[in-house]
Parts: structure tokens; C-alpha cells; sequence
């Protein structure tokens, strides 16, 4: 099995004396774990970091068998934002969430262009939170635990959609909701169209709903929590004021 495309890094690790296994999320080819040799080096390392762009030029046996991959890198990377801490928190939890949610060697585009979107966002520090809650409701979708957020799933309404049921995952209105409201998740505008503003508490409930989607269609299956770098970003933003 051969392929020559672009990808992100979604994490390395150390792999005897001077290699290192990289798990790659690319558009055509889903998630890969390779083996690049001299990974380890000083030259290497700063484009072997969670979220770096490469071309990879991945080489393998067999499908079931660990490939090998010369990586290039493409861009700056991760590199652009050193001096944004907080961006790098989110950075880290976008490729954690990535690389837990998605399964191996199966394609998923969607997740891929999504990713994308959210490496390109982080440069922005006023909007890249809410990329964020959109690149997860992304992976859901892509992988096949979509919310339904067209319209009331009590009423068939299209108007005063506020909440959303965790055990369905669709649209509730106001009016049908408000006996229940203490029950459901809160829907923050921004997620029924790019034209709503955000207003204070919308990444917040955001955060919540995806993750809550994320933990019972996705990790608790595998007998696995949330990702920790999640975890850690969602406290970061809380402690800045920004959820």
C-alpha cells in the first residue's frame, strides 16, 4: 500500500534509538500510523508537533502492517503560534479528540476538511473557541452521530430552537421544551448558522453539547473518557473568561 498526500500530525512518540511513530490524519486515506525514520532528530522534531501540515509519502506491505512515512513539511505549523498558549491548548485537544474519535485507515473527509478549518482558525483568538464546538459537531456528523438541528423534533418547528435532547441529539423549540428545560442541552445560536453572533455562555454550551455527543456516541463505547487535552482546554478558556 502506497500513498503521497498531504496530512496533519495528530501525535508522535518515541520509537527506538532515533525513529518515531506518527499517527497522520489525511483526507483520502482517514487516520495512519508510520514509522519515520530519524524522527527523533533536532531537524525533525518541530514539524512532528500536534497540528503540523507534512506531505507524507507513506509506504507499507500490507494494509494490517505499520508503514513508513517520509514526511516535508508544508507552512509554519504549529511554530506561528508559540506565543499564544491558549491556542496551543486548543490545538493539542483538537488532534487528542481527532485521534481518539476517529477509527484507522478508514476514510473520513469531512473530519479532515474540518480539522483543517480549525488549523487555520487558531491565528484568531477572538473566534477559533467557536471553530472549535463546530469542528466537533463536524466529526459527529462525519462519523455518523450527526445533530439534527433542523428543526423541533416535538413540534417539526423551525423557529425558537434553544435546546437539544442528549439522548436524540435533535432540536427542541422553547415552547415545546420549557417543561423539560432542566433536562436538555442548551443550543447556542451560532450553531444554526453562520449569521448568529456569540454572545457570553454560547462556546460554554457549545463545549457542552458537543462533548456530551462525543462522550456517549463515541468514547464511552470504547471504555474511554474524554480526552484529557480536552479537558484541559475547556479549563483554560473558563479560567480566561472565554466560555
Amino acid at each position: 500500500m502506497e500513498f503521497h498526500e498531504e496530512a496533519f500530525v495528530l501525535s508522535a512518540r518515541s520509537h527506538g534509538d532515533t525513529g518515531v511513530v506518527v499517527d497522520l490524519l489525511t483526507e483520502t486515506h482517514g487516520r495512519h500510523a508510520a514509522y519515520v525514520a530519524g524522527g527523533a532528530s533536532r531537524r525533525m522534531k518541530p514539524f512532528l508537533q500536534a497540528g503540523a501540515r507534512v506531505i507524507a509519502d507513506y509506504r507499507a506491505r500490507t494494509s494490517d502492517h505499520l508503514g513508513s512515512a517520509r514526511l516535508e513539511p508544508v507552512g509554519e505549523g504549529p511554530s506561528a503560534l508559540f506565543d499564544d498558549g491558549l491556542a496551543l491548548t486548543g490545538l493539542a485537544a483538537a488532534a487528542a479528540v481527532a485521534q481518539g474519535a476517529l477509527p484507522e485507515r478508514e476514510p473520513h473527509p469531512g473530519a479532515f476538511l474540518a480539522f483543517e478549518a480549525l488549523m487555520g482558525a487558531f491565528v484568531l483568538p477572538e473566534v477559533w473557541p467557536a471553530i472549535f464546538v463546530r469542528f466537533e459537531a463536524g466529526l459527529l456528523d462525519d462519523l455518523g452521530f450527526g445533530l439534527d438541528l433542523s428543526r423541533c423534533a416535538v413540534t417539526g418547528s423551525m423557529d425558537d430552537l434553544i435546546w437539544v435532547s442528549p439522548r436524540t441529539g435533535r432540536a427542541v423549540s422553547a415552547g415545546a421544551g420549557a417543561p423539560y428545560a432542566d433536562k436538555l442541552l442548551k443550543l447556542p445560536p451560532f450553531m444554526l448558522g453562520a449569521q448568529a453572533g456569540l454572545s457570553g455562555g454560547d462556546v460554554g454550551a457549545g463545549l457542552d453539547l458537543t462533548g456530551h455527543f462525543l462522550e456517549q456516541f463515541i468514547f464511552h463505547p470504547q471504555n474511554r473518557p474524554i480526552p484529557p487535552a480536552r479537558v484541559w482546554m475547556v479549563d483554560k478558556l473558563r479560567e480566561q473568561g472565554r466560555l
